[in-house]
């Protein structure tokens, strides 16, 4: 299945079966592929209430979705809660700009949701795409998922830089082969206002 890569994934306690949080089907592409080349296992889980318009937010997960299923991959629909969103992760900080105090709240709300999901459906791991993106700290990214994990009992954030190893090229690839919907920009109102 697709292109071998050089990265050897070490997966915290050696689970095979991991929840992977998920932004969009571009970012999943390689980090799945690489995921299941070496015998473990996703479930897909797409929690972006951020995401504005809610037609866009469907239109995302409709790829992640058509993506999963192609792969025989279990796809979690989390709850679209946009308003709870704004009022628990953005209020405040909505003049922040890209990268700041509103992306590691928005990050720390979604990965908070992932990791509660986690802990009620026994998986033991917990990572997400958000640090494929070059638009994304790292640091938050990581920041986030340590925050949430320690927040839930029994899951492990696994903190990987899905960045290294070749895997951005190859997303770049498997986003042209299967033809992906690749959005402009990270999701929420805030971040469309300031792409220009």
């Amino acid at each position: 299945m697709g292109k071998k890569h050089g990265l050897i994934l070490e997966v915290p306690g050696g689970a095979k079966r991991v929840l992977l949080h998920t932004c969009c089907a571009p970012c999943s592409s390689a980090i799945i592929e690489i995921m299941l080349q070496q015998g473990i296992t996703p479930t897909v889980f797409y929690s972006n209430s951020n995401i504005f318009p809610q037609e866009e937010y469907l239109h995302r997960k409709a790829e992640c979705t058509r993506y999963a299923q192609s792969l025989g991959l279990e796809i979690v629909d989390d709850d679209y809660a946009h308003e709870d969103w704004r009022s628990e992760a953005a209020r405040g900080l909505e003049n922040e700009p890209e990268r700041g105090a509103r992306c590691l709240a928005c990050f720390r709300y979604r990965l908070l949701r992932a990791a509660r999901y986690a802990s009620e459906h026994g998986y033991t791991v917990l990572t997400t795409t958000l640090a494929s993106s070059r638009w994304k700290d790292l640091a938050q990214v990581d920041e986030a998922g340590r925050q949430a994990c320690a927040a839930v009992d029994g899951v492990t954030w696994w903190g990987q830089n899905w960045r290294k190893g070749g895997l951005q090229d190859r997303r770049n690839q498997l986003i042209k082969e299967l033809g992906f919907y690749n959005q402009q920009y990270c999701g929420c109102e805030y971040s469309l206002r300031d792409r220009g």
